[in-house]
């Protein structure tokens, strides 16, 4: 892709027009094609990304403890999240890739995608400020930030919150198998309370699959 053309989709999706495109193609470039590659880009962005949606949630939810805020900001900037946002608006198509990562799938990866998206905020973040970048992700992010009347529960969080009101041991967890390539791996974890029950879930990162071995276990105990 050209210079011209990339910088025409980037001010598409981003809403401001590139000045230094440099940044920008370095936060589309995964690992495995550069050693100029996207990760302390992502770093960064993932840091903004926190802060803008922590501003906006403040404005929205005036009646809201900080508990029920962070409830809401861990469910808003997960990789999967970041991941449907990159998806939803193309960004797989322009990810640089070696040959063995995309024949892998690194390009319909939630790690990948989520990594990029928020990548892209970083280099939006260097190139045009905070002002810009908070315009992007409230459009971007759209009503996800106001879906749920009431902040969402993390499975983990209500887990360990029932064990406590049944008096049982805290959950445990514990990863069973870790398969895949480097840039996509699928982690599969075990969650127990102590002998009364066991559950177990993949995901695409440790945290993701301990999340849903949460929930299938929650399912169980809980239903």
């Amino acid at each position: 892709m050209s210079d011209t053309a990339l910088g025409g989709w980037l001010e598409q999706l981003l809403g401001a027009k590139p000045k230094d495109i440099a940044l920008y193609d370095r936060a589309l470039t995964h690992g495995s094609q550069a050693a100029a590659n996207y990760e302390r880009l992502e770093f960064l962005g993932d840091r903004v990304l926190g802060l803008i949606i922590a501003e906006w949630l403040f404005e929205l939810f005036g009646d809201e403890p900080e508990g029920q805020l962070s409830k809401r900001l861990n469910a808003l900037v997960t990789g999967p999240v970041c991941a449907t946002v990159a998806r939803a608006n193309g960004v797989a198509s322009r990810l640089k890739l070696g040959k063995q990562a995309r024949d892998d799938g690194a390009a319909d990866s939630d790690n990948v995608l989520g990594d990029v998206m928020e990548a892209l905020i970083g280099a939006l973040y260097l190139d045009h400020g905070l002002v810009a970048v908070r315009s992007a992700v409230r459009r971007l992010w759209g009503d996800r930030v106001t879906m749920q009347a009431r902040a969402p529960q993390h499975p983990k969080s209500a887990l360990q919150e029932w064990a406590a009101a049944q008096n049982r041991r805290p959950p445990e967890y514990t990863i069973v198998d870790r398969s895949g390539p480097h840039h996509a791996p699928v982690f599969t974890v075990r969650v127990s309370v102590g002998k009364l029950a066991e559950a177990s879930a993949t995901g695409t990162s440790k945290q993701e699959a301990e999340t849903a071995a949460a929930a299938a276990l929650l399912a169980q105990l809980a239903p």
